[in-house]
């Protein structure tokens, strides 16, 4: 088993504070693990662009001892793997530039990757940049390059109206347009994935934890989290926004509600409860 870190509770379940990063209170390891003895078998410190690292996902392939990570902090994604010497190590393999910005927190804003999965077949991998507000595809045959290629944006925050002036983006994809689907305004970012077993329909839900959805998207919290479905080019490659579907989590009876995980009742890409 692997295991990752993200912070000391007592840091984040009020919001994100930069300098708790500074003060130890978020990590940048991965741990590797014995199921059969329970000891810890090694620790992998993947350094300042390895800051908070949050998902992990292995290959499907049985037979596949690598996988990938997305670290929130930097927007970067590491890929680990076993050596042939037996013990683990991590390279980045993708790195999301932050946007210089004024009108945030920071002068610079990260993509803060925040959710990451790999189809069934092992030839892609998604994952959400839940401040930028876009998801991203890549094409990970060759595990070591992975390539984008597909993007699709939802929210987040540095849409057109919003109040973050981006005053320069490595990528140049200047602000974008609010999302509206349905006649409803998506408040927040893109956030928890799930991918069918096919690789055809990808489902998002808005929410990260309530602490930081106060924080940084205030109107999620009076509206409620929403629940969108992106179809996927499986074959080439490609994301587009299906502008007929929409889960309104603000018209729950008792309330808003904040809609995080997603799980398919036959079986999805991040769980084993279709073998």
């Amino acid at each position: 088993m692997i295991s990752t870190e993200w912070g000391a509770p007592k840091a984040l379940i009020h919001g994100f504070d930069p300098a708790h990063v500074k003060e130890g209170h978020y990590g940048s390891s991965l741990h590797v693990w014995d199921w059969t003895t329970h000891r810890k078998l090694q620790t992998l410190d993947l350094g300042e662009d390895g800051a908070i690292p949050l998902e992990i996902r292995f290959l499907h392939d049985p037979n596949a001892t690598e996988g990938y990570v997305g670290c929130a902090l930097r927007g970067c994604v590491f890929r680990f793997y076993r050596t042939l010497k037996g013990d683990w190590a991590a390279e980045k393999v993708i790195s999301v530039p932050s946007k210089k910005v004024e009108g945030w927190m920071l002068p610079e804003m990260p993509g803060l990757i925040t959710d990451i999965l790999i189809s069934l077949d092992d030839r892609f991998l998604y994952f959400s940049n839940w401040l930028h507000g876009d998801i991203r595809q890549y094409d990970i045959t060759d595990c070591r390059n992975p390539r984008l290629v597909g993007q699709v944006f939802l929210g987040g925050s540095i849409i057109s109206d919003g109040p973050v002036k981006v005053l320069e983006d490595p990528e140049k994809h200047g602000q974008t347009r609010p999302r509206i689907i349905k006649g409803k305004r998506v408040s927040g970012g893109p956030q928890m994935l799930q991918l069918s077993l096919d690789g055809r329909r990808l489902y998002v839900t808005t929410s990260l934890f309530s602490g930081w959805d106060k924080q940084f998207y205030p109107d999620m919290m009076r509206e409620g989290s929403v629940m969108m479905q992106i179809d996927v080019d499986s074959d080439q490659g490609g994301l587009s926004v299906n502008e007929n579907f929409l889960v309104d989590f603000g018209k729950e009876p008792d309330g808003p509600a904040l809609a995080h995980e997603l799980r398919y009742p036959g079986g999805d890409c991040t769980s084993d409860i279709w073998i």
